[in-house]
């Protein structure tokens, strides 16, 4: 009889005041065996203790919803293990309803519109109405209860139009005759200030490959390219590369269809990220550093032009555009031997100064680990589509989040940063001098990082640039969401992954993953076409919701997606970055190597190194995962250093062989520079196609690094240096 009641008593709730009544009856009853008894009262006492730990997820102790954040709290130190009290949690389908519940209640489109009111635009980066928003957005934190909301500044140099005008004119080579074209009044930031003549060609988009296939050579001209594609600075570094003496950039009509051809619009020229004259350090203050500037600052003038003066310079060029560029009629090869263009940029340095503003919920569990998520603030011109929509879905996310905390039950484990960027016009600038500011430790803390940047641009696909580690917690994500206009599921597509973007140098989440190793997502509800209104002045809410007339729902869907993926990572004990993701991205780089090894066997090498390397990861993956199924949940201890070694994945794809300053973006899969394994892969190309162009002692070296990047990963992700496999 007592086996049967210690089996009722533990398939029974803890908290059952009956069951404790019949516990003891049955106790007193059995033949008055003190033995019997004490053995029932231990039983007891040590299930009591069981429940009390597990009492978080217990069916009967569901939240109440009254507990409140404090509006300011105490940090742990940094060397001190810090573990609140476990709180009681709601379970996940309450937690989507009730997000769902009050994002239905939401009007996006009153908060987008009030940001395009005078009294925030025009704001550029470091303007007073920048300024003026950026206090408007901490005051709002604060209204909103949030548990700390502070902001920083820094002091940084951006490039604006100089007193003198910026020109393009046409010069008659023989007759010695000057006209004017235009004095545009969009300009490009970082170009150089100068002034050359030249031959006019047409480039396409400004690829690498656009320039390859020129029948005409580059060298000492001017290039002519159409927006689109690829971001200014690439199309810039492109025309450097191949000799070009300044560059042009208009919007055709046939990728931008916009009526008025007189549209003025603007962009920057840096090819890389932040301040780019402290790289690698952050603008604090006027900090004093040694003078340097980015290797990505160009050495030729580029300068925006009108579909008006592109026109006006085809009309002295010759020889049609190829059909294949799908472009306008009126588009010409290059300019006939009579006549030789003039590019005249003046635009200056100026040191402004800029506020990131940041607002915080703390977790009830591991405060000191945190997903952020971001907008940009700043826009030339209007920037309806390209930043106020974003703000809108902070600021809103920001309100409903809070309100779940504070009247709703939610306890999220860990904590969520709400960021306001500057100067994301100027490339991400005020991002990226936040990321420098605390390089040594943010990848510590922050786990995860989510732009709401240009969110919203269309109603037809979902797209989504993202680190490998997220790819199966945007999945669970799609599955959930639906598409508000069709209903259906944003998960369309089983293939989806081989869809994912790779993030642009202008999207604010890549310096996380490139330069910090922090994992990042981007997405955004947006047509197959460009949005043709970014970076221009008609970037006005009227054009927004004229091309997207169904803006609030989908502004709901956008802000439902970023919900949903901040409450998932912030609510379930173990962190949701499938690491073994990498495992896939490995492998594959491994079978392109392994096509080139007949070239790696004439020098005398091998692959052995890196195929063991790529073993020794998926085993420490594997290693990981047992870690991790075998794991007491209750241990917060130990899950705590399970999510350590799982945060720290993305990190360790740095390459620690390479100077942050000198290459930021050190990430061997999505970064730039000769350490990347596309870079690697590119040169063992030139062994077959340009023997001459290739460079045994540097691939050696890329070869070697690379091995022991993916190593250092493996042995990092196995824990303790007694768990490393030494066999390597």
């Amino acid at each position: 009889m007592g086996y049967a009641m210690v089996q009722r008593f533990s398939l029974r709730s803890c908290n059952d005041p009956l069951l404790f009544h019949e516990f003891f009856c049955v106790a007193a009853q059995n033949d008055g065996s003190s033995q019997i008894s004490i053995l029932y009262l231990g039983f007891m006492i040590g299930y009591l203790g069981y429940c009390k730990r597990v009492e978080a997820k217990s069916e009967c102790e569901r939240p109440a919803g009254t507990e409140s954040l404090e509006v300011e709290g105490t940090e742990p130190s940094e060397t001190e293990e810090y573990f609140p009290e476990a709180p009681s949690h709601l379970f996940w389908s309450d937690l989507k309803t009730m997000l769902s519940e009050k994002l239905s209640n939401t009007e996006f489109t009153s908060t987008i519109r009030q940001l395009n009111e005078n009294s925030y635009f025009p704001r550029e980066a470091g303007s007073q109405k920048d300024e003026s928003l950026a206090f408007y957005i901490e005051n709002r934190f604060r209204e909103l209860q949030l548990s700390k909301a502070w902001h920083d500044e820094h002091f940084v140099k951006v490039q604006v139009k100089g007193s003198a005008s910026n020109s393009v004119t046409i010069v008659g080579t023989n007759s010695g005759m000057v006209y004017l074209v235009e004095s545009p009044e969009g300009y490009v930031a970082y170009s150089k200030a100068a002034t050359v003549t030249g031959r006019l060609v047409h480039a396409n988009f400004g690829t690498k490959k656009d320039f390859e296939n020129l029948n005409s050579p580059v060298n000492g001209s001017l290039v002519i390219v159409r927006a689109g594609k690829i971001t200014f600075a690439e199309k810039v570094a492109n025309a450097e590369s191949f000799n070009a003496i300044g560059v042009l950039i208009y919007m055709d009509q046939a990728k931008f269809p916009i009526t008025n051809a007189e549209i003025p619009f603007f962009g920057h020229a840096h090819l890389g990220t932040g301040d780019p004259y402290t790289p690698g350090f952050p603008s604090f203050n006027h900090t004093q550093f040694p003078p340097s500037q980015s290797s990505g600052l160009p050495n030729i003038p580029v300068q925006t032009i009108s579909r008006a003066t592109a026109e006006k310079l085809f009309g002295n060029m010759e020889g049609d555009c190829p059909s294949a560029w799908e472009t306008d009629s009126s588009c010409r090869l290059e300019t006939s031997q009579n006549w030789n263009v003039k590019l005249t940029v003046n635009n200056v340095l100026k040191e402004i100064r800029i506020f990131n503003v940041f607002g915080v919920i703390k977790g009830f569990e591991e405060p000191d680990h945190y997903v952020v998520v971001g907008a940009q603030r700043d826009a030339w011109g209007p920037g309806a589509a390209k930043s106020s929509v974003g703000t809108a879905l902070l600021l809103e996310l920001a309100r409903i989040l809070s309100d779940m905390v504070l009247k709703g039950g939610f306890k999220p484990s860990r904590s969520i940063v709400f960021a306001s960027w500057s100067a994301g016009d100027f490339g991400a600038v005020g991002a990226t001098e936040w990321l420098e500011g605390y390089l040594s430790s943010l990848h510590l803390k922050a786990f995860t990082y989510i732009n709401l940047d240009k969110a919203v641009l269309g109603t037809s696909n979902f797209k989504v640039s993202a680190s490998p580690l997220l790819y199966s917690l945007i999945e669970k994500m799609m599955k959930d969401v639906k598409h508000p206009v069709t209903g259906q599921s944003l998960y369309r597509d089983s293939n989806w992954i081989n869809k994912v973007e790779k993030f642009s140098l202008d999207n604010a989440a890549f310096p996380f993953l490139a330069y910090s190793g922090i994992p990042a997502v981007s997405f955004c509800f947006c047509e197959d076409t460009d949005y043709p209104y970014l970076g221009t002045t008609m970037d006005v809410y009227e054009k927004l919701i004229q091309k997207v007339p169904q803006l609030n729902k989908m502004a709901r869907a956008a802000a439902e997606v970023a919900g949903q993926l901040i409450m998932k990572l912030t609510y379930d004990l173990e962190l949701n970055l499938n690491y073994e993701m990498y495992n896939d991205k490995i492998l594959s780089f491994v079978r392109d190597v392994s096509r080139f090894r007949a070239d790696i066997k004439e020098m005398g090498l091998n692959l052995q190194w890196l195929y063991s390397a790529r073993g020794d990861f998926f085993r420490a993956t594997s290693r990981l995962t047992t870690d991790y199924r075998n794991a007491e949940r209750t241990n917060r201890f130990i899950m705590r250093d399970i999510n350590d070694r799982i945060m720290r994945v993305e990190y360790h794809f740095l390459s620690p062989y390479v100077s942050p300053r000198e290459s930021p973006f050190r990430h061997i899969f999505w970064g730039t520079g000769s350490h990347t394994l596309s870079a690697l892969l590119e040169h063992l190309k030139l062994r077959q196609e340009n023997m001459s162009a290739f460079n045994e002692t540097l691939f050696r070296n890329q070869l070697a690094l690379t091995t022991w990047t993916i190593q250092g990963a493996a042995n990092a992700l196995s824990g303790d240096i007694w768990d490393i496999d030494n066999e390597f």
